[in-house]
């Protein structure tokens, strides 16, 4: 029954199918409490926490996944190399206790932690903490020596004050049908581009153009690569060449299955597609199927599945890449304001 209105659901907001119009009313409503929760705290009504170090936001305005997790990875591995001691704080999405608060280790359970913070966990290096409450999440890094506050996902998170809000757009599905939840996929109003700080522009390739005129800001294009895939257990790699003599099933549990399941498809491999839901779980074992072709799932995906899987199951580690001089400019920004910050708290 989920899956199904998940599938109506995307086709009624990226490809405008019949229907949609009849959650206008709840788009309406949900626009008005939006609006007004903005204004709650722009005035003062609603108070926002300034912590004593500064914050970095990632996040975006439409429901789903559009990369922010990539995102958060490169400029926590980019503050780090410029001098910073960052972590993330993050609620946690999907975990079995979203109210608890935690610190995630290489060693933890997707279940308890997320799957999104467990993988920010084993690949950044840094303190990761997970709670719906993210201001006590951040108190708790910062005394661990954190000097910088990473919030993945934090975009609408007002109760966090932040110096630095970056956005990432999806390019190949964009701001959908235009409209707000649920009719369409927008959590704020598209208006929104224009109050934060950078917007990023995932895609397939780095030449896409987003018009960013409406928003006022030039859009960075960055692109996810993949060169290999690891066995579950990390005991082997594999170039992604060498599965493309034979189809293979690729199995994501994404914000948009689709863009893994080009991404494989740009580096030649055969491909059976299975989507599932964003977060989805998957059973204890590996996904495995009767024609014992080899399984490729997202790093994501890998998580939730240990390393007891079958032989045959592999995840595809992806990593951020975008143009030099995007890069270096996107970073010493967000340098220049964490230090004017520091200097001026000093």
């Amino acid at each position: 029954m989920r899956a199904g209105a998940d599938a109506w659901l995307q086709r009624a907001w990226y490809e405008r199918a019949p229907g949609y119009q009849l959650l206008l009313p709840l788009t309406f409503l949900y626009a008005l409490v939006v609006a007004v929760r903005r204004l709650l705290y722009r005035s003062g009504w609603m108070h926002s926490v300034r912590l004593p170090v500064p914050v970095i936001v990632v996040g975006n305005i439409v429901a789903g996944g559009a990369g922010k997790t990539p995102v958060t990875l490169f400029i926590a591995q980019g503050l780090r190399a410029r001098g910073f001691e960052p972590a993330i704080v993050s609620r946690g999405y999907g975990r079995e206790d979203e109210s608890r608060i935690l610190e995630v280790t290489a060693a933890s359970d997707a279940r308890d932690v997320g799957d999104e913070p467990l993988l920010l966990s084993r690949r950044s290096g840094c303190t990761v903490i997970v709670g719906a409450d993210r201001v006590a999440a951040a108190r708790i890094a910062i005394e661990q020596g954190a000097d910088t506050i990473i919030a993945d996902d934090g975009l609408q998170h007002y109760r966090l004050a932040r110096d630095f809000e970056v956005c990432v757009v999806d390019a190949s599905r964009g701001l959908g049908n235009g409209w707000q939840l649920p009719a369409g996929p927008l959590r704020e109003p598209a208006g929104r581009l224009r109050s934060v700080d950078a917007v990023l522009l995932n895609a397939a390739d780095r030449s896409v153009q987003f018009d960013a005129g409406p928003y006022g800001h030039a859009a960075p294009v960055f692109t996810l690569d993949a060169n290999a895939a690891c066995r579950l257990d990390g005991a082997t790699k594999r170039p992604l060449d060498e599965f493309s003599g034979t189809p293979v099933h690729a199995v994501a549990g994404i914000g948009n299955p689709e863009r893994f399941f080009r991404l494989l498809e740009g580096r030649g491999l055969s491909i059976e597609r299975h989507a599932l839901p964003d977060h989805g779980t998957f059973d204890p074992s590996a996904p495995e199927f009767s024609d014992g072709r080899p399984v490729l799932v997202t790093e994501k995906d890998a998580v939730k599945l240990g390393t007891n899987g079958s032989a045959s199951c592999w995840y595809v580690p992806v990593d951020l890449a975008m143009d030099e001089d995007s890069a270096t400019a996107m970073l010493d920004a967000i340098e220049t304001r964490c230090r004017r910050r520091q200097d001026t708290d000093a």
